[in-house]
């Protein structure tokens, strides 16, 4: 009898069996591949840290004892042992489940999470105010290897080892992050498998010294200071015992007996633990634990052995989620028997295409033409733009923050291998370190999401700006993202670089021009930043790039009425709308500003003049971003002209008043009205309460009303 469908608190773990334990992390992993498998979602992550899971919801008692999920892309598990497991088929879906802890769904859910390092200092707030109001619960934590070399992690442990807090830190170290670890520090963890032969051979030695007559004891007390002296930083753990944290480790991390009891000795030793523990990531589904890297998530390659990667919706009379009896037989013939599971590593493929839509395994051959017929996203194009300009211009490098394969830079490192750099995930040292390198001549490129870029702020404004550098920031993944929620969104990053001095700010309207913005960033010499999404282009024709001019948007169409400028690929959406309003009279016109920061301030000004309305689209927070721009533009030239005295500015765009909470990208458009029927839609809202009417002059259309609503 299936055991999780039944679970309704994690605190009936503590009643089963090890047989019984056995089969329900079984359970949890055919979950969470089959719904994954339709979903979508974070998989290697959360199929390596099901045992480790299971053993803090036994050892601990949440939610009164607290367990951090630093990121929380591996909170899968948690999710299922904590009432979730009929709500686990709408992972990542709109109006889900989340695929990140969220506190609105659960109360076992400490945090909102989604991104890497700050379960740390998040822990240490709970265990500071814990001891401030001294009560009793009991602080965990679960760091990934890669999220432990972020900076803020490290400032984290720096203080937790220096207050002595009580604290359980489980470092789950699979040696990989979304990309491989890179740096001293994964170096540093690789090298401690080497520990238990070392403890082996320190026993026996010391035995034989020991039992020496008469020199036996002063002999024993040098050989050990002269040992420590020598192999201190070789030591497991030395790191953290000269912070002041307790360092227990390496710890299998899939014997879920041996978790739990070092997990309850570690909570009664005085201060903070670290308990160093070994998973395999994407552990029981074979195809991701051989291909590690494309298995991460969130947009996964074909799963083998799950109906060509769509099971259907039913419940298997074992309780296994959302599999029919030949897609579980299939699927068990990939995934190791109990008992049967080696702790040999199994190597992770390097292959990958941008985003994750790699061919790693055997698509079906409908997933085969659908993908050929899907345009490549702007990630790809901008990749191979970057490798053609690197070329001809040994001066570029390209650095990225522990994610080669989602900005695509893993393309360029296999051309130009010594000209590119993954620090890891830092993107505060990733930014500072390319304006060091452009203080020195270089033209580096950095590559972050927009989500993540929110973390290297400062070094935009000090490092950067300060010192007017040559950087291109290539914001990947701004404006709407998706499934990843509230978290990911890249909605912020435009307003926030619109206060910078000496920043360009550019974002392309299909991904030819992307191509072009590329070159002008390198035919210029101060902080580029280009927007561009996560989207697929749209498949137009291939053109020769050109350097295009700084601050110089184009007119796409010419219109009496109506003035639509838009930043980005919005624009084309912004066409479409037009075209609706067209058919119903409307008289609209239409600008690509492409640029942001400087304003093509003459072309927008000759186009709005004897307008009705100016509308601007933009995929962003309209606070402070591109419409803002716009209209503190007609509100300066209304001062001293006239004619623009009557013209309304409406600022089109995501909402600031609430983050943007997940579904898929073109559902949370058409939610929040940003598709063309909903873009079309606001602007025939807005005419009407203008009490315009179509073909009307804007003298004939009665007056007008400022309004800059979004």
């Amino acid at each position: 009898m299936a055991i999780l469908p039944t679970l309704q608190n994690p605190s009936e773990l503590r009643g089963l069996s090890d047989a019984e334990l056995e089969g329900l992390a079984a359970e949890i992993r055919e979950c969470i591949i089959s719904t994954v498998a339709k979903t979508g979602g974070h998989l290697g992550s959360s199929l390596g840290v099901v045992e480790v899971t299971l053993a803090l919801h036994r050892v601990l008692e949440s939610p009164r004892d607290r367990i951090v999920w630093d990121t929380g892309h591996q909170a899968y598990a948690h999710k299922l042992l904590t009432g979730r497991y009929d709500k686990f088929g709408t992972l990542r879906q709109l109006g889900g489940m989340g695929g990140f802890p969220r506190r609105v769904e659960s109360e076992h859910d400490v945090m909102d999470g989604g991104h890497a390092g700050t379960g740390l200092s998040i822990a240490q707030g709970l265990a500071t105010a814990r001891d401030m109001r001294h009560s009793m619960e009991r602080i965990a934590v679960v760091v990934g290897d890669a999220a432990l070399i972020s900076g803020l992690s490290l400032e984290a442990l720096n203080d937790i080892g220096h207050r002595q807090t009580q604290l359980l830190i489980v470092l789950n170290d699979n040696a990989m992050s979304i990309s491989p670890t890179v740096g001293a520090f994964s170096q540093y963890f690789s090298t401690l498998k080497l520990s238990s032969a070392w403890k082996q051979s320190k026993t026996a030695y010391d035995r034989v010294v020991e039992s020496l007559p008469v020199v036996g004891e002063p002999a024993l007390k040098l050989s050990r200071r002269i040992r420590r002296m020598v192999v201190n930083f070789a030591q497991p753990g030395q790191l953290f015992e000269d912070l002041g944290i307790t360092y227990l480790g390496v710890i299998p991390g899939h014997n879920l007996r041996g978790l739990e009891h070092i997990f309850r000795a570690a909570l009664e030793v005085p201060g903070p633990v670290l308990v160093h523990v070994r998973t395999r990531k994407g552990r029981g589904y074979r195809p991701a634990e051989r291909d590690q890297i494309g298995f991460h998530g969130a947009a996964l390659p074909p799963m083998p052995g799950l109906e060509d990667g769509r099971p259907t919706p039913e419940i298997h009379t074992t309780g296994h989620a959302a599999m029919t009896g030949a897609a579980l037989a299939r699927l068990e013939s990939v995934m190791p028997k109990p008992g049967q599971i080696d702790e040999a590593p199994v190597e992770p493929s390097a292959s990958g295409d941008v985003g994750g839509t790699a061919d790693m395994g055997t698509p079906s051959d409908a997933s085969r033409v659908a993908s050929s017929r899907r345009p490549p996203n702007y990630t790809h194009h901008f990749a191979l733009e970057l490798i053609e300009l690197a070329k001809k211009d040994r001066r570029i490098v390209a650095v990225t923050a522990g994610m080669p394969t989602g900005t695509g830079l893993h393309l360029f490192q296999e051309e130009f291998p010594d000209r590119f750099i993954d620090v890891g995930i830092a993107e505060q040292h990733a930014v500072a370190m390319s304006a060091g390198m452009a203080l020195a001549g270089e033209r580096p490129v950095v590559a972050l999401y927009s989500t993540f870029l929110q973390r290297a702020f400062d070094q935009e404004v000090h490092d950067v700006c300060q010192n007017d550098l040559p950087v291109l920031i290539a914001v990947d993944r701004a404006g709407l993202v998706g499934e990843d929620g509230t978290s990911h969104q890249g909605m912020f990053t435009l307003p926030t670089q619109r206060q910078l001095p000496h920043m360009v700010i550019a974002s392309p309207k299909d991904e030819q021009e992307l191509r072009s913005l590329v070159m002008t960033a390198f035919a210029q010499d101060h902080p580029f930043a280009l927007h561009y999404p996560r989207d697929p282009g749209f498949g137009v024709p291939v053109v020769e790039p050109k350097v295009l001019p700084i601050g110089i948007g184009e007119v796409l169409r010419e219109g009496r009425q109506v003035l639509i400028v838009g930043f980005g690929p919005i624009v084309d959406r912004g066409r479409v709308a037009a075209d609706i309003l067209e058919t119903e009279g409307w008289s609209v016109g239409l600008i690509n500003a492409r640029f942001a920061k400087p304003l093509d301030r003459q072309l927008i000004l000759d186009a709005a003049r004897g307008k009705t309305l100016v509308v601007t689209l933009e995929e962003s927070v309209v606070t402070g971003g591109f419409g803002s721009g716009v209209l503190d533009l007609m509100e300066e030239a209304r001062v001293s002209d006239p004619a623009y005295r009557d013209v309304t500015v409406r600022i089109i765009g995501i909402p600031a008043e609430q983050f943007v909470d997940h579904g898929s990208v073109d559902q949370l458009r058409h939610l929040m009205r940003l598709d063309a029927e909903g873009i079309a839609g606001q602007i025939r809202e807005t005419l009407h309460r203008l009490r315009a009417v179509p073909g009307a002059t804007k003298a004939a259309s009665g007056t007008s009303t400022k309004d800059s609503a979004s």
